[in-house]
């Protein structure tokens, strides 16, 4: 197991995360996977503009199939097994007081609230594992995303699973990845 112990006291929920590769393919109630999106509904974002949205299929969907079919194959073969796939995308274009202009934090701001569904989702005993290796642009057209919108990532969410359901080259993997230092994330006075 790695060491995932913070430089700096914090709660406990942003060490313990991980992404599991492993989920127990079953279903989960619309209702846990919408907690999780009122969750990020609540990030912050510039001018509150809320870029983000979420466009899912639960397991047992007509659409599931066509979601996996997204992915790319070594994603696909672990991520079937999730309960739901959601695919997270942003508004590219900042639209404040009846004016439209390119957004420069869209993506940024799109994170902030992947987080907060991840985070919220732990909290109801799921694991999330975001996935960005996707057909970007089969992903935007098959899933009628609009003009100016941009796919960012997916994300394969479920109850875990044990690491023998993996694929072999995937087994050793399965377990929490470290983190670097605080000191060689934050840099007081300039960037080094």
């Amino acid at each position: 197991m790695t060491d995932r112990r913070p430089d700096y006291p914090i709660d406990p929920i942003f060490h313990t995360r991980w992404s599991p590769r492993a989920f127990v393919p079953a279903p989960m109630p619309e209702s846990d996977l919408l907690r999780s999106i009122e969750a990020a509904r609540w990030a912050p974002s510039a001018f509150n503009a809320q870029p983000w949205r979420f466009v899912y299929s639960l397991r047992g969907d007509s659409s599931f199939e066509g979601f996996l079919d997204l992915l790319d194959p070594f994603n696909r073969a672990w991520a079937q097994h999730a309960s739901a796939i959601v695919f997270v995308v942003s508004d590219t274009m900042l639209r404040y007081d009846g004016e439209v202009s390119p957004s420069r934090s869209h993506s940024f701001d799109t994170g902030a609230a992947w987080a907060q569904f991840a985070l919220q989702a732990s909290e109801l005993g799921y694991h999330t594992h975001g996935i960005g290796g996707l057909d970007y642009d089969r992903a935007h057209q098959w899933l009628r995303v609009h003009e100016g919108y941009r796919v960012e990532m997916a994300i394969a969410i479920g109850t875990r699973g044990t690491v023998e359901e993996l694929p072999e080259p995937l087994r050793e993997r399965e377990g929490p990845s470290p983190r670097r230092p605080v000191s060689e994330l934050a840099f007081r006075g300039g960037f080094q």
